[in-house]
């Protein structure tokens, strides 16, 4: 008579030990996507000096005053070689006025940027203007970089 009964609520060796429920996370894991802006910004700065599209040309110094316009003028680029080019697109001078009048859709006051190298020659500079005046394309602007003091 000397048995001992389980007390009620003993539950057999669960007592003691509390159920852990799954409690969701309320952070935010922010590593992703610092990874992710870190990727985009090396893909950008690679990227970025290969946007500067246009003919390169040494430009020629000076101290006049900049001529605002329009924001994507058509642009004439003359290279040392003498190569023509209008908007990175590269003519002869015989169809320089046609592709000219393309790219101005036919507007004789629309203003023309002639970008000629420092190197290239004065005489095909020349020749250009010349066939763009007699076109009647008045409104011509050369284009150079600013002097340094």
């Amino acid at each position: 008579m000397g048995m001992s009964m389980p007390s009620s609520g003993g539950g057999g060796g669960r007592r003691g030990r509390r159920r852990q429920r799954f409690q969701p996370m309320a952070e935010i894991n922010v590593t992703p996507f610092v990874d992710v802006m870190l990727v985009l910004l090396i893909i950008f700065m690679v990227a970025a000096p290969l946007l500067t599209v246009g003919v390169p040309i040494d430009l020629p110094e000076s101290r006049a005053n900049p001529i605002e316009g329009r924001t994507n003028p058509i642009t004439i680029s003359i290279t040392t070689d003498g190569a023509i080019y209008v908007n990175d697109a590269e003519v002869a001078i015989t169809q320089l006025v046609d592709r000219l009048g393309q790219e101005a859709n036919g507007n004789l006051e629309e203003r023309v940027q002639v970008r000629g190298d420092a190197a290239a020659n004065y005489g095909i500079i020349m020749r250009v203007m010349g066939r763009l005046n007699q076109a009647g394309y008045h409104r011509l602007a050369l284009v150079t970089t600013e002097e340094a003091s």
